[in-house]
């Protein structure tokens, strides 16, 4: 089979799209290497140093206008090529089909992660809404199948996009297998030192904004009294302008540490020794941070409602993202009881099962072949 992939997030984005994209390609080069990968990739500039082992083909734009105007080559002057490498397959990773797919010959498969900007429009510019509006409704009209992360977001696409129900399949995400490996005492201890992080502390990585409610944290802390750190791992935004002033004015300025500069390969030492992972986002459609802490043996606390459920599983706790008491009332249950930690990790290990690479490349392959077939 001959599967082409659209790979600008896995060549450019550091975050969660990126890592979904990488993810995607690395599980399926690894699981079913037998198949030609082609990945589309419309920029060299600024580029990750991604190409796993296998039999990949990065693809770039060849023609003068294509390399000036890379956005439209993605857009749409990539299908000359898909038609002419005659891919079985294309995989949108990001939520889009290049307008013009159906003449390609290729069958069509898109990933929706979330309609966040549907559901929070005053996040969002209202040209970048309406952008996304008619991308994400054309591809899921043009698509063979709909990829959906969680079964919220199946939801979203039925929902904000008018999806065919019958062209959805849910297909969990993973993480990266570095959070499933051993972790030496040496490198717990030196990533703790490189860092300076306290013995103890609480734990919430993600974007720095609003969306995701680290405010909660901090009102839990003050009206609970909780003497435990907050360490805050994230990109430095605006945002945390009014978190700044919000710590101040709490006197909280002693027990919460920024950290922007954390790489990705000492994440899993940090999860790994984070008493607990507060993650009170008011939406997600899948959520990895929780997932990455359930592998590594970190208690989570999470929000009740949108996909968080499906993520953390039965031995994750669930606030309410509003409620500050519940969140500071949760928190000091769980650190003040070694049983309770243990029983919330062991929960957590046996659930992230589920997410093991194997099924989940076995899942999109499934999608793949199915695709074929209609």
């Amino acid at each position: 089979m001959k599967i082409a992939f659209d790979a600008k997030r896995a060549f450019h984005n550091h975050r969660g799209l990126g890592n979904y994209s990488r993810d995607t390609i690395r599980l399926l080069g690894q699981f079913y290497p037998e198949n030609e990968y082609l990945l589309y990739n419309p920029s060299q500039k600024n580029k990750i140093g991604f190409l796993p082992d296998g039999n990949f083909t990065e693809i770039n734009p060849t023609s003068v206008v294509g390399k000036l105007l890379p956005s439209l080559w993605r857009s749409s002057g990539m299908c000359y090529s898909l038609s002419k490498e005659k891919a079985d397959i294309y995989h949108g990773l990001s939520q889009e089909l290049p307008f013009g797919f159906r003449k390609t010959g290729a069958k069509g498969v898109v990933t929706i992660h979330d309609a966040i900007f549907m559901r929070y429009p005053e996040l969002y510019s209202a040209s970048y809404r309406a952008i996304f509006i008619k991308k994400n409704q054309y591809a899921c009209k043009v698509a063979d199948k709909i990829i959906a992360i969680s079964e919220q977001t199946k939801r979203d696409v039925i929902e904000f996009f008018q999806a065919d129900e019958r062209k959805i399949d849910v297909v969990y995400q993973g993480c990266h297998p570095a959070f499933r490996g051993e972790i030496t005492k040496d490198t717990i201890e030196r990533t703790r030192m490189k860092y300076q992080l306290p013995q103890h502390f609480l734990l919430n990585v993600g974007a720095i904004e609003k969306r995701k409610n680290v405010s909660l944290i901090l009102k839990a802390m003050h009206a609970g009294n909780i003497d435990i750190p907050l360490v805050i791992i994230g990109k430095e935004s605006e945002y945390k302008k009014e978190l700044v002033q919000m710590i101040d004015k709490l006197h909280l300025n002693n027990k919460v540490i920024f950290i922007h500069n954390a790489i990705s390969p000492d994440l899993p030492a940090i999860y790994r020794i984070a008493d607990l992972f507060i993650y009170p986002s008011f939406f997600e459609g899948f959520g990895i941070p929780i997932l990455e802490a359930l592998y590594s043996s970190t208690p989570v606390i999470t929000s009740t409602g949108s996909c968080f459920e499906e993520t953390g599983g039965p031995g994750s706790r669930y606030i309410n993202p509003n409620d500050a008491e519940q969140l500071a009332n949760t928190i000091s249950e769980i650190i003040s009881s070694e049983s309770a930690k243990q029983d919330m990790i062991h929960q957590g290990l046996t659930f992230a099962e589920k997410f093991k690479p194997d099924q989940i490349a076995q899942s999109l392959y499934d999608v793949y072949k199915s695709t074929l077939c209609l």
